[in-house]
């Protein structure tokens, strides 16, 4: 084993025991190396239970970094994780995502819903905690509370269909959100709330994804540091929102 690879995986290991975990597996410690365009985001089994919804399939050691506790889960990520691919000659693309998913029968109606809350801090540009509809590694949407390149943190969905687009939506003050994803086969549409009852839309588009599909929970930290979100009150159904642009 060369020298530099040596050194990627401790600095790996070193930043996973940070966030209070152990990588479980080479997958984790590959998922800081910056050589991340050609990795492929394969789900691997796990078993995370939480708020009655057990997550079944993990990308990049995300089970790893998670932890359950008094009704909250956990989720660290460090520095170099993230989800992008750059429709501008791949320059922007990572794939190192830390993610828990469980599968999805698409062809029914569904709803994912839970109050989000990342770390912002004054480093960590992007950090975001993040909702997200997995198919394979070039179809995906990410809903996300993120930082901004102005220190304000706001909503941003990113839907990737081969290459990622970046929608910057509304900056919110409090240090939480909440967030709804909701498909009743045809249509699939985003939301948040500032206090879980007044939704407002985010996204709409065509439910074109496949039957069976992944809806998942991510925290990302694509520059420096670390990110740990905590995600709460997390609730699935199978059942779609009445009103698709009210999102109730």
């Amino acid at each position: 084993m060369n020298k530099n690879v040596l050194l990627i995986t401790a600095i790996a290991v070193l930043a996973m025991t940070a966030c209070g975990n152990k990588p479980t597996s080479n997958e984790t410690a590959k998922s800081v190396n910056d050589n991340t365009k050609q990795m492929v985001m394969t789900p691997r089994p796990c078993k995370v239970e939480f708020d009655g919804v057990t997550f079944t399939h993990a990308i990049n050691g995300g089970d790893s970094l998670v932890t359950v506790n008094n009704g909250k889960l956990k989720f660290c990520s460090v520095g170099g994780q993230d989800y992008f691919i750059d429709p501008n000659q791949n320059i922007l693309t990572k794939k190192s995502i830390p993610a828990i998913l469980f599968e999805v029968d698409n062809t029914k109606p569904f709803t994912m819903s839970a109050k989000v809350i990342p770390t912002f801090t004054k480093e960590g540009l992007y950090n975001a905690a993040d909702f997200l509809v997995f198919v394979n590694d070039t179809l995906t949407q990410k809903l996300c509370y993120e930082q901004d390149e102005y220190g304000g943190h706001r909503v941003v969905s990113v839907r990737t269909q081969g290459t990622s687009d970046d929608n910057n939506h509304d900056l919110i003050n409090e240090p939480y959100v909440y967030f709804k994803i909701s498909s009743d086969t045809h249509t699939i549409a985003s939301y948040y709330s500032r206090d879980g009852k007044a939704w407002h839309m985010v996204r709409l588009y065509k439910n074109y994804y496949p039957t069976k599909l992944y809806l998942g929970i991510a925290s990302q930290c694509p520059k420096k540091g670390k990110n740990t979100c905590t995600f709460e009150n997390l609730k699935f159904s199978q059942n779609n929102v009445g009103d698709f642009r009210l999102g109730n």
